[in-house]
């Protein structure tokens, strides 16, 4: 069985090709700048890499000629585009639903139900689907939402301090988000050790959350209602006080939502650092005397600190730390510092290798550790495969 796993963007259509009989990836592509005269498009499929422009209106149009690279004589890997069996996408949150889903019509309304929760996310997603489901109807479309990795978390993890009826009317609760990512990193573990281990699994790139899993399943999350809340991400301000909105909207005259659109995307490390909201950007600023660039990577790296520890009493102690994401993976001083000081948790950093580790999967802790803690990169989108696959058995498309 063939899947075409997508993410999708508000003007770009990235895909990974997997053969999920040895779950194999076949090819791997992008199109970007979609809507636009000529849209840049990618696709590798072994040794085999091209890139040219091509016109893609709509991520329809853009999907389909994706399709016609993946089936051109020469250097395509399929024979027809009846070869896969669906498409699977990463997506992220409905009011009503969670878990893996066939897209249909009601899916649809209820991601668009939750749009102004994720400006972000929701509103480039439904218009993709909604296309593709018009351009691409033989080729069944399966969502896996980020929240289904979550269900199980406990009502203490689960619920705001706000109205019993705002969650049970309005779904305002906790849900946690980087669901494949943090599955994943419960199922590599389970691959290296051989049965389920306390984890606090740390997700960390442009987009950030720390998940405490025991027994294959989050037990709480950093990420709240959605992915605004919890750590500072590049432009987005995690964690904070609703009741500094009514005090900044007068002082800037601003209305609520240019207020939520600042905080969206003008904050994070962004706009902490004014530098960028890229770490790497923040870093070199930063050994360069910057004073704005050191406090927000202390912010992040804070932030980080507070809900592993959180994690650790959750879940009464942990038996490894891993991290991922573009961060957690290739910046060794990040990690570091997360865990700088905790020798008395038994945590320890074997600094040698910490250096060495930079988007390798690799132990780095310390042999005397009572923790170990892990660099996991990780596979968010054989997750979704491996997801879209499954259901697609079941249903017997």
């Amino acid at each position: 069985m063939k899947i075409l796993v997508a993410n999708l963007g508000s003007t770009s259509f990235k895909y990974s090709l997997f053969d999920m009989g040895d779950e194999k990836l076949l090819a791997r592509g992008r199109v970007e700048r979609i809507g636009e005269e000529s849209s840049p498009c990618q696709i590798t499929i072994g040794e085999f890499k091209k890139e040219e422009n091509v016109s893609a209106p709509n991520h329809g149009v853009a999907v389909r000629e994706c399709l016609r690279q993946l089936t051109d004589p020469e250097t395509g890997c399929l024979k027809n585009a009846d070869e896969i069996a669906g498409i699977g996408f990463k997506a992220v949150f409905a009011k009503g639903y969670t878990g893996v889903q066939p897209v249909t019509d009601e899916l649809l309304a209820a991601m668009e139900e939750f749009n102004a929760v994720l400006p972000a996310h929701n509103p480039p997603y439904v218009r993709a689907m909604r296309m593709l489901k018009q351009e691409l109807p033989e080729i069944p479309l399966v969502a896996a939402f980020e929240t289904g990795f979550h269900e199980n978390i406990p009502n203490r993890n689960r619920y705001y301090g706000v109205p019993f009826e705002w969650a049970e009317q309005y779904g305002v609760r906790r849900y946690g988000f980087h669901g494949a990512s943090h599955r994943y990193v419960a199922t590599r573990c389970r691959e290296i050790f051989g049965e389920d281990k306390r984890i606090v699994s740390c997700h960390l790139g442009g987009s950030s959350s720390v998940c405490a899993i025991a027994d294959g399943l989050s037990r709480c999350s950093s990420m709240g209602g959605s992915p605004q809340t919890g750590l500072m991400n590049n432009n987005r301000c995690g964690d904070f006080d609703p009741f500094w909105c009514s005090y900044l909207m007068k002082k800037l005259g601003v209305s609520l939502d240019e207020l939520l659109q600042t905080l969206a995307t003008k904050s994070g490390l962004l706009g902490l650092s004014g530098v960028s909201g890229d770490v790497r950007d923040i870093a070199e600023q930063r050994d360069a005397g910057n004073e704005r660039a050191k406090i927000a990577l202390e912010v992040l790296v804070g932030d980080v600190r507070r809900y592993v520890g959180a994690s650790l009493v959750e879940l009464g102690g942990a038996d490894v730390i891993s991290f991922a994401g573009g961060i957690g993976e290739f910046r060794k001083d990040v990690r570091e510092d997360v865990l700088n000081g905790l020798e008395e948790l038994g945590i320890i950093l074997d600094k040698e290798a910490n250096e060495k580790a930079l988007g390798v999967e690799m132990k780095i802790s310390a042999p005397e550790s009572r923790v170990q803690v892990w660099v996991l990169p990780t596979n968010e989108e054989i997750i979704v495969g491996r997801q879209t696959k499954e259901l697609l058995e079941k249903s017997g498309v």
